[in-house]
C-alpha cells in the first residue's frame, strides 16, 4: 500500500512500470499510478501526462532518468528524503548522548566518547527511503538494517 507521507512516489511508479511490462494496457495498474501522483501531478506535468495518456514507454523513460540521476526526483520524494535525514540525525544524536551519559553509581558521567557510528533508522520511513539515501551518498551501509552517515 502506498503511503504518500512516508513512501517514495518514484519507487512506487518504478514498481508500476515493472507490472506494466506484460500488459501495458492494464487499467488497474494505471489507476494505482494515477492515484499515487497526488500533489506531484501539478509539479511534474510530464509525468502526469504520461500517466493520463497511459503511455508505458514515456513512464519507463521518466523512471529510468530518475535512477540514472539525469532527472530530479519529484518534489514530494525530495521532501520525504529531507525529513528522513532529519529524523536519522536526531535518532543518531539521541543514541550517542544516551551511550555517552553512562551515569552509574556516581553523580558524574563517565566522560567516555561513544564508539557508535551506525544505527537502525526510524521505522516510520520505508526501507526504500533509506536505500535511496544510500544511492544518493547521504548514508552508508544497510547491512542488517544498520546505516551510518556517509559525510561527517
Amino acid at each position: 500500500m502506498f503511503d504518500p507521507a512516508t513512501s517514495l512516489v518514484s519507487r512506487f511508479l518504478e514498481a508500476c512500470v515493472v507490472e506494466l511490462q506484460p500488459d501495458p494496457a492494464n487499467a488497474e495498474i494505471w489507476a494505482k499510478a494515477g492515484a499515487a501522483l497526488g500533489p506531484v501531478r501539478t509539479s511534474d506535468p510530464d509525468l502526469a501526462a504520461a500517466i493520463d495518456a497511459k503511455d508505458a514507454k514515456a513512464l519507463r523513460a521518466i523512471v529510468e532518468l530518475w535512477f540514472a540521476g539525469k532527472r530530479p526526483l519529484p518534489a514530494q520524494d525530495q521532501e520525504i528524503l529531507r525529513r528522513a535525514m532529519k529524523a536519522f540525525h536526531k535518532t543518531l544524536k539521541a543514541t550517542l548522548l544516551d551511550a555517552e551519559s553512562g551515569i552509574g553509581g556516581r553523580g558524574m558521567s563517565t566522560g567516555h566518547v561513544s564508539g557508535i557510528v551506525g544505527i537502525q533508522p526510524p521505522s516510520r520511513f520505508t526501507p526504500e527511503v533509506w536505500n535511496q539515501l544510500v544511492r544518493q551518498g547521504e548514508l552508508r551501509g544497510g547491512r542488517h538494517g544498520i546505516y551510518e552517515l556517509a559525510k561527517e
